[in-house]
């Protein structure tokens, strides 16, 4: 009997879609499905799947549907106790399966996430989990750091959906992925409403992968990443904090919206990140926010405690 399923969202991944599929072939713990959610790709990559790895499920658009829409649709096609989603320009060490099942059995966590090194210099980390701190900003612990120094288990704010286990039947409670994200922040987004619940996310360091980074987008900066981020952010702190909560946040939100303008105007991007807070703002609606319950007011508490402490960690992380 299967005990996950791999759902590896594609769009025009030709290039790296071999070396992903070859590395899921050698993983010690084999007792997984896998299927392709290809978004409309137009370089042959589904046909290259199917004729080169039989194995693999097969679902395809006509069109790029998104990020959101192409992971959910393989957690509904997923009939298994986990889902993992997995970006295709990843390799994947030989125990990356063994260790996030491990993982997730171990802590009960609704995910966990895989240890990201870059994948043109292993010893440098791309990914030690996800936080989310009071400044409205999301950040990636240990990005370009040596990968040494994060090899302990913990608990995190959310999982990068690039390389990460959920328990499926958590999705039945809190929902899936919101596809009003289209792409971007949607899995800090999806774990907000899980830590709502009452439920945790942890990093799973003993799972390994090495990922290439931006090869969908194209790049660290630009146009459509910087809009759907900031848009996306908007609607994130809208729909997942109560109005009391918003409320007592905006010393910090404030400023940490104009540091990111000055940021992004720096680089020649402002019109692209205004527009996207706009977009954004336009994205909340009464019926997208997640209702207030008096039962889940300690986990409101947690997280609360959680994004001021997250200042200090981001900095703590910058200063390593």
């Amino acid at each position: 009997m299967q005990i996950a399923t791999i759902v590896i969202p594609n769009l025009d991944g030709l290039a790296y879609l071999g070396p992903c599929l070859d590395s899921l072939a050698r993983q010690t713990r084999q007792d997984f499905d896998v299927i392709l959610i290809d978004n409309g790709s137009k370089d042959g990559s589904a046909d290259f799947v199917r004729s080169h790895y039989p194995d693999v499920m097969i679902r395809q658009f006509e069109r790029n549907e998104g990020f959101c829409r192409a992971v959910n649709e393989g957690i509904r096609m997923a009939a298994t106790e986990y889902v993992i989603l997995l970006n295709n320009d990843t390799i994947c060490e030989d125990t990356f399966v063994e260790e996030l099942v491990s993982a997730i059995r171990r802590t009960g966590a609704f995910s966990c996430a895989a240890k990201m090194v870059q994948m043109s210099h292993p010893d440098r980390m791309d990914n030690a989990g996800d936080y989310y701190c009071a400044l409205g900003w999301a950040f990636a612990l240990g990005k370009g750091k040596p990968a040494s120094r994060y090899d302990t288990e913990r608990a995190i704010f959310s999982s990068c959906a690039a390389a990460a286990i959920y328990r499926r039947a958590v999705f039945d409670e809190i929902g899936l992925f919101d596809e009003a994200h289209f792409a971007y922040l949607e899995d800090t987004d999806v774990a907000y409403r899980a830590r709502i619940a009452g439920y945790r996310n942890y990093y799973a360091p003993r799972a390994v992968v090495r990922h290439v980074g931006s090869a969908t987008s194209g790049s660290v900066y630009n146009e459509f990443k910087i809009r759907y981020s900031s848009r996306n952010n908007i609607y994130l702190i809208y729909k997942n904090m109560p109005w009391p909560q918003i409320v007592l946040n905006l010393p910090f939100l404030l400023p940490g919206f104009l540091i990111k303008m000055v940021f992004f105007a720096r680089k020649g991007y402002l019109r692209e990140y205004v527009v996207g807070l706009g977009a954004g703002a336009a994205l909340c609606r009464r019926d997208k926010k997640v209702r207030f319950k008096w039962k889940n007011w300690s986990s409101y508490v947690r997280i609360q405690l959680e994004l001021w402490g997250n200042l200090f960690r981001r900095i703590s992380d910058l200063c390593r």
